[in-house]
């Protein structure tokens, strides 16, 4: 029910910056969890960063320690966007890198939760 779009990815020399995006649309009663997940060649894909709506103000993030300090995710509820800003890019951080969205959709007379993976898009960092 819901469809992810993502982009921003491409080829950048160790120290460049990228901006991922991607964009949710489709039926669905909220968003809940945002996250961006990767997967190199030959290892599991792993958590980068999770964003999550605050209750009574703000957001929570998580990120995964090896790119604190150099990734930032944000989100604009009111596109129902999630972004992952990437400054200081190393060559391990090359991957192909996945949205990943927790939601809630009305299955007949009741709301359950859901999720839907983004196809991907990749990063290359390389001199």
């Amino acid at each position: 029910q819901v469809q992810l779009v993502e982009s921003g990815g491409g080829f950048v020399q160790p120290g460049g910056s990228l901006r991922l995006s991607c964009a949710a649309s489709g039926m669905f009663v909220k968003i809940d969890a945002m996250a961006w997940y990767r997967q190199a060649p030959g290892k599991q894909r792993e958590l980068v960063a999770r964003v999550t709506p605050g209750i009574a103000s703000g957001e929570t993030t998580n990120y995964r320690d090896s790119v604190k300090g150099r990734f930032t995710i944000s989100r604009d509820a009111a596109k129902n966007t999630v972004y992952l800003q990437m400054n200081n890019l190393k060559p391990e951080d090359t991957a192909v890198y996945y949205c990943y969205v927790d939601f809630l959709v009305y299955n007949a007379d009741r709301i359950d939760p859901d999720s839907s993976w983004g196809p991907g898009t990749q990063v290359t960092v390389s001199s």
